[in-house]
């Protein structure tokens, strides 16, 4: 489900790595950061996804025979093409566990390379990590709301293309319980559920034959679809009339859906009819545009909802579409690089670098990460990356490294713990320990980042050389 080749990158790559290629600087080797600026959904937090794809594929992406003869006809060198004939990425790697927490400002992982590995990595890296990064993030805030309701994913109709795969496996990471799709479970091992269509109940003269045709099918994993006609007054009675009948030969309807209207209002009256009539183990799902704000709204209401499906704003990362993830080089030829700019929050970190992570004595986050050379022991002190008065003692805190190999010399480094249900698992592990003044639904408390002050040193010396 991921393009086996380097051609799977924008344009400018290719000719940068040409340019560096004929100017012999092929095996010049440099550092570059990927990092993010800007949190989504106005919230304190984000969910690092996607890495496992990229360690997975990397090895054996190349460029075949039908690439270069694409490129031959783009007018790129014989000599690079033959170089790119035999090319794979041989470089390193360094990164934070997939499904941690990620915040702004701050290394998440770091490629250690020549140029061109590094260049040709850039496009196919950040499309990985963004995308699926912002819908886990989204998935978590879902979660995050729904008092611990069962979240299923339902979005691949409306995903952008094959965009909805790497959807359905983020949004499992990032806290739902399963996905409808199919592929998506089978790869990754994600459970999958489903119920019925209205186009179904309406191929059917009458809605009860649908839902008895439907339940004679699936005894035991029954899931009915009550709003097609009219909730309340057809479609919950047709169901409860089915669930009897289910009863009758030892089995239970599993569910009933609701997919338009108040649901907070009917759900409410689906709870208190199924009740009446004696099925109070027959849960309550609904769907229909639900996002994080619903899910919130829905449970202040106090819903009997014991299911959401969340398809389009899930899948779609819905209203922020991307996550503003960057590819900084921060390295080349073991000299600090970095990228000015009139914006200060644009000015890029120079050197190779390590994230420490501050703790509190009970193990929870203490909303603090600190960048540092990469070979240099753990702070004593952090400083505001731009404002030096503004600085930080690290001593009460235990400190702890983030960035940590997972790809040297280009082979992914063997980890345990890299199946993706122990990654969910070890992520909502992680984010329990994030202090709640983080995760509030509105306004969060900032999460602080700062600088080392040997990193600061060396960042300030380079800035008034390139300035002169």
């Amino acid at each position: 489900m991921f393009p086996s080749t380097f051609n799977y990158t924008d344009l400018y790559q290719l000719t940068m790595g040409q340019s560096h290629f004929l100017n012999g600087n092929k095996d010049k080797t440099v550092v570059f950061d990927y990092f993010f600026r800007r949190l989504p959904f106005k919230g304190g937090y984000a969910v690092f996804a996607g890495l496992h794809e990229l360690l997975e594929e990397l090895p054996f992406i190349s460029f075949t025979t039908d690439d270069l003869e694409y490129l031959e006809e783009q007018g790129f060198h014989k000599d690079f093409l033959e170089y790119l004939s035999q090319f794979r990425f041989r470089g390193n790697i360094y990164s934070v566990e997939e499904g941690d927490l990620i915040f702004p400002n701050s290394p998440i992982l770091m490629v250690e390379a020549t140029v061109i590995e590094a260049h040709l990595l850039e496009t196919m890296l950040l499309n990985l990590l963004n995308f699926q990064s912002l819908v886990a993030t989204k998935a978590r805030r879902i979660r995050d709301v729904s008092n611990g309701k069962t979240i299923l994913e339902l979005g691949l109709r409306r995903a952008q293309g094959l965009g909805g795969h790497h959807a359905a496996k983020a949004a499992y990471l990032g806290g739902c319980d399963g996905t409808s799709n199919v592929l998506a479970s089978d790869l990754f091992n994600i459970p999958v559920s489903g119920s019925m269509a209205h186009a179904y109940i309406q191929s059917y003269e009458q809605e009860i034959d649908a839902f008895r045709a439907f339940a004679n099918t699936n005894p035991n994993n029954c899931i009915l679809l009550i709003d097609t006609y009219n909730t309340l007054e057809q479609g919950l009675p047709n169901a409860i009339t089915v669930a009897r009948e289910l009863e009758e030969h030892g089995h239970r309807l599993r569910a009933i859906r609701l997919d338009s209207g108040d649901l907070g209002y009917l759900s409410k009256a689906c709870r208190k009819m199924l009740d009446d009539a004696g099925l109070p183990y027959v849960k309550i799902a609904a769907s229909n545009q639900i996002d994080e704000h619903i899910v919130k709204s829905l449970e202040e209401q106090e819903a009997p909802i014991d299911i959401y499906g969340v398809g389009t704003s899930l899948v779609t990362g819905k209203p922020d579409a991307a996550l503003d993830g960057v590819y900084k080089m921060s390295v080349f030829e073991g000299a600090p690089r970095m990228k000015l700019s009139e914006t200060l929050v644009k000015t890029s970190l120079p050197f190779k670098k390590q994230v420490y992570r501050a703790f509190k004595d009970n193990q929870q986050m203490a909303g603090i990460d600190c960048i540092s050379l990469y070979a240099e022991e753990a702070p004593d002190r952090m400083f505001h990356p731009f404002e030096p008065h503004r600085n930080l003692d690290l001593s009460p805190y235990e400190l702890r490294p983030m960035l940590h190999p997972v790809m040297m010399k280009g082979k992914p480094v063997n980890r345990s713990g890299t199946h993706l249900a122990e990654i969910r698992n070890r992520s909502i592990e992680i984010f329990e320990s994030l202090p709640p003044e983080y995760r509030r639904f509105d306004f969060p408390h900032e999460y602080k980042t700062g600088i080392s002050a040997k990193l600061m040193e060396g960042r300030d010396t380079l800035l008034n050389r390139v300035r002169k």
